[in-house]
């Protein structure tokens, strides 16, 4: 693939606060990237540095090879769509879509079909003389979303563009980003702290925090390996404990010694071990490699969220078979589902 934005040696630091520290990124043309992380991780200045809002400190922003940073946020071929979508209430939806068109006293004629094909992208067909007030939430998303279109930009930033929808708008507003920016095959780059968002949209992950990039990766990459505590919490949910890796393909934790797929580590390394709650498999007492005793059920829909007290630690686990509560059950986990990393403390969150 090639290269068509590299942030390299970016710093940011407002003050004494460090806010990003020395990160370097690398996106694809056409490609549907996320930034993802914790408010206050730096996700949000990432976006802005590359719409011209913020200058870094120090590094480089380059996109097609071409210097950016003293390229004025209206002279690069960028648009943005906010959480707010700052619609102009005094205009239809047309002239809302229209407005950076009109500006450039574009003819009518061209205005008019590149709203027709907005409006059809966008799902919008028939609404152009709706005020904007009168639409719904997800509505007036999408006029956001064509208005920053329709001047056909290289790249569009997002920023939780999606965070003030409710649940059921959200999850069909995901389906819509997608799909468009597959049909205009041009390059997003879209900024949440929802994983659900970034693993349901995304070809490539960014988690963030403390303004580092903590690992870069397609989304099924990063949730079945991930590099390090934190983005094993942050990313799905995990069981996450401590134990010691044996040898190459050996590893000890809950007080017991199990196969892995890892190897390369020290004898007797103190790792971490994350284990995803569906890859733990609830058998009877005598087949299991750990014993415990249902401590909690939780319904959720699609399947059950046990809680399992074995070995002295409270395991997640997520089964569409149910194990009442107080039922003695054993737990079996396959060597490649066990997943090792190296223990980082600072990573821990």
């Amino acid at each position: 693939m090639e290269h068509f934005v590299d942030l390299i040696g970016i710093t940011k630091t407002f003050g004494r606060e460090l806010i990003l520290d020395n990160i370097n990124l690398y996106i694809d043309k056409n490609e549907f990237v996320t930034l993802l992380g914790p408010s206050g991780c730096g996700k949000t200045t990432t976006l802005r540095i590359i719409g011209g809002f913020e200058q870094p400190t120090s590094g480089e922003l380059r996109m097609d090879g071409e210097n950016m940073l003293s390229v004025p946020p209206h002279k690069r071929k960028v648009n943005t769509v906010f959480q707010k979508y700052a619609l102009f209430p005094n205009m239809n939806v047309r002239d809302n879509i229209a407005f950076s068109l009109n500006l450039k006293k574009e003819k009518t004629a061209v205005i008019d079909k590149k709203i027709k094909n907005m409006l059809r992208l966008v799902n919008l067909d028939g609404y152009e003389k709706r005020t904007t007030t009168s639409l719904s939430g997800g509505q007036q998303q999408r006029v956001a979303i064509a208005r920053a279109l329709i001047s056909e930009p290289k790249l569009l930033l997002l920023d939780e563009p999606l965070g003030a929808l409710d649940l059921k708008l959200r999850l069909d507003m995901q389906l819509e980003l997608k799909n468009i920016q597959k049909e205009l095959g041009i390059t997003f780059v879209y900024v949440t702290h929802d994983q659900g968002e970034a693993l349901s949209m995304s070809d490539t992950i960014v988690v963030m925090n403390a303004g580092k990039i903590l690992q870069i990766g397609k989304p099924k990459d990063i949730y079945d390996e991930p590099k390090n505590a934190f983005v094993a919490k942050f990313i799905g949910e995990s069981n996450l404990t401590d134990g010691t890796m044996l040898s190459d393909f050996a590893v000890n934790f809950a007080g017991m010694d199990f196969e892995c797929v890892d190897k390369g580590f020290e004898p007797n390394q103190a790792i971490d071990i994350v284990i995803r709650p569906e890859d733990i498999v609830i058998t009877s007492p005598a087949d299991g490699k750990l014993r415990g005793v249902v401590k909690n059920v939780t319904f959720k829909g699609v399947h059950y969220e046990m809680l399992v007290d074995a070995h002295g630690f409270l395991w997640k686990i997520h089964s569409t078979v149910l194990s009442p509560e107080g039922t003695e059950v054993g737990l079996t986990i396959a060597p490649d589902l066990i997943h090792v990393m190296k223990r980082d403390e600072s990573s821990i969150a």
